[in-house]
């Protein structure tokens, strides 16, 4: 079975176990809102796909950036502006092969200090 980073966090949340506060975004018109609606000051942008390695992926497109999968914000304006760059669009992977997956769900996260 494969389930999604928010999914997963979300069980871990029900059964009492300390996670930081994210919201789930599947069009980028409501990237800005989720993630006012956490704390920050930063937010962490995640692509969603069933692959490990997400940060250290590339995007096929250009206009995605530079950036692998899991972006850091700065301002919920930025969140939007990541959340724009990557849904829809292709991350590669060492897990997803050359072909990639697209990118169909966003998960905005509270930033923490590590």
């Amino acid at each position: 079975m494969n389930i999604h980073e928010y999914q997963a966090k979300a069980l871990l949340r029900d059964a009492g176990v300390p996670v930081s506060d994210g919201r789930v975004v599947l069009k980028a018109e409501d990237a800005k809102t989720a993630a006012g609606a956490l704390d920050g000051p930063a937010w962490v942008v995640k692509a969603q796909i069933h692959a490990g390695g997400r940060g250290k992926g590339k995007f096929k497109e250009p206009d995605a950036g530079e950036k692998g999968g899991v972006r850091i914000a700065g301002s919920a304006q930025e969140a939007a502006e990541e959340t724009r760059r990557m849904l829809g669009r292709t991350l590669v992977t060492k897990q997803t092969g050359p072909a990639g997956k697209q990118v169909n769900r966003i998960y905005i996260e509270d930033g923490s200090t590590i």
